[in-house]
């Protein structure tokens, strides 16, 4: 039995909607921190595992919420034959912003499995752990959420060769924890209906993520972006675009026409892909000022989101547009205070302004530390068609910038250098390195188990992959020239 089509973020849907969903596209998996970790499974066979079986009553489901789907995604998400994956062998080591692994296939199959993907963090967390320190691996696994999170942990410790630690389940504590958090919420914004939530990539597996919604659904809050979660609780699915929808035009302005195009719903227009003040926000800005009444909302995601709303609500006065304003990414109850209080002091109404939460309701309220956030793992699109893309999100170089194009890893064999470069497909090691991405290893071979020299330059790019980022810096800020 597959995966349910449903079991995704319903942004996945409208995205495919108002994108290309047949065109031939790269993602890849890393994590941008948490040192030194280990790949503890066969990532090919652990990722067709994902894959949707897709149920005549899912599209009616999905048609009924608003995210009626074309026969270009029906095509896409059943052709799985398509799919190439690219990925490090069980037992290699990898450290931060190093490509784990890579989809290439039709667009809207390599998107809808992100969330899924993402959930790949707890079992490197727990293998890694494993292997460095029983005891602390104990603590971390004395209290897990459901049994499901407790039968990914044994696995992931068998896989590894390490014997089990004691561990139990205690999903009452956990959804009462949620239960805690949310209410604290409620109680901030007023109106259960001002909040959604957006926490699956954040839980460790699909039965914990349900423990946390229904949580939220008994503290009011009815609105998830869990397409399935919220057909199975009898909630409302919500999501309009990500990074990958403006990634996919290379602009702004063209992401944003494209959904509110090509989707007769109402958009939310997410700012901070590129520049959120110098693109973002004046292309949505623009969008607005054509069609004043449709309501469409600016979501707040990465940077110094104080100051950006700031900015932005002092803009729409100027410009006469009334947005409906959208705050997510890492809020927590202390975050929500400050922004209605600011809400208040601009006169913003409370039902013009929103807040979604992922990681503080799901993954914080767990007694076990191996949360997402921990070792932030992404899954980022790199390649569209022919066309490289990446996301840079106000952040400097170090900072959130994505690698674009179809990256693999190459491992240092001798000599000096950093440990890893990353390249491109087809790119020819460097002197001194091996491939490791698709190498072949005998498990548990622990590929690539060489101790850093120091924390500086462990990771540096190829000339080429230097090119690539190079040239969409200069196509996208062409004024830092």
């Amino acid at each position: 039995m597959g995966t349910s089509l449903l079991a995704t973020d319903g942004y996945k849907f409208s995205m495919a909607e108002a994108g290309w969903p047949l065109r031939k596209e790269t993602f890849y998996y890393t994590h941008r921190k948490g040192g030194l970790q280990i790949v503890p499974l066969d990532i090919p066979a652990f990722v067709r595992g994902l894959l949707p079986d897709p149920k005549p009553e899912d599209y009616e489901f999905l048609s009924r919420n608003d995210y009626e789907m074309g026969v270009g995604f029906k095509a896409a998400i059943q052709n799985k034959e398509r799919l190439v994956i690219h990925a490090l062998p069980r037992g290699a080591l990898f450290y931060p912003k190093e490509p784990v692994l890579s989809l290439c296939g039709p667009s809207a199959l390599v998107s809808w499995i992100e969330p899924l993907l993402i959930q790949l963090n707890f079992r490197i967390q727990v293998a890694t752990q494993a292997l460095a320190d029983r005891d602390t691996l104990a603590r971390a696994l004395a209290v897990l959420t459901c049994e499901e999170q407790k039968r990914i942990a044994l696995e992931t410790l068998d896989a590894v060769g390490v014997k089990p630690v004691p561990m139990r389940a205690d999903p009452e504590a956990y959804s009462q924890r949620v239960l805690a958090q949310v209410r604290e919420l409620v109680e901030i914004v007023e109106d259960p209906n001002r909040i959604f939530e957006v926490g699956l990539r954040a839980a460790t597996c699909l039965e914990q993520h349900e423990l946390a919604l229904r949580a939220c659904k008994e503290a009011g809050v009815a609105r998830t972006s869990n397409v399935e979660g919220a057909r199975k609780l009898g909630m409302i699915p919500v999501g309009t675009m990500g990074h990958e929808h403006i990634q996919r035009y290379g602009s702004d302005e063209a992401a944003f026409r494209a959904m509110r195009e090509r989707r007769p719903q109402r958009s939310s227009y997410l700012l901070d892909t590129y520049d959120t003040l110098a693109s973002g926000l004046p292309a949505a800005y623009r969008l607005m000022r054509e069609e004043p009444n449709r309501g469409d909302s600016i979501r707040f995601d990465s940077g110094n989101k104080k100051l950006q709303y700031l900015y932005a609500v002092t803009q729409a006065r100027d410009l006469g547009v009334r947005p409906v304003n959208i705050l997510e990414d890492g809020l927590d109850a202390a975050a929500t205070r400050e922004f209605e209080e600011l809400r208040r002091q601009v006169g913003w109404e409370p039902s013009a302004q929103f807040y979604g939460y992922g990681g503080h309701i799901v993954a914080r309220t767990m007694e076990c530390p191996f949360t997402r956030d921990r070792v932030a793992a992404i899954y980022k699109l790199s390649l569209t068609g022919h066309t490289p893309t990446m996301k840079f999100g106000n952040e400097a170089a170090e900072g959130k910038q994505s690698v674009p194009g179809a990256p693999i890893l190459f491992r240092r064999r001798h000599g000096s250098g950093p440990i890893g470069l990353i390249g491109q497909e087809g790119e020819q090691p460097p002197e001194g390195y091996f491939q490791l991405t698709d190498s072949a290893a005998e498990a548990p071979s622990f590929v690539g188990a060489q101790a850093p020299e120091s924390q500086e330059g462990r990771v540096a790019y190829t000339p080429a992959t230097q090119e690539l980022v190079d040239q969409l810096r200069r196509r996208h800020f062409p004024q830092a020239r």
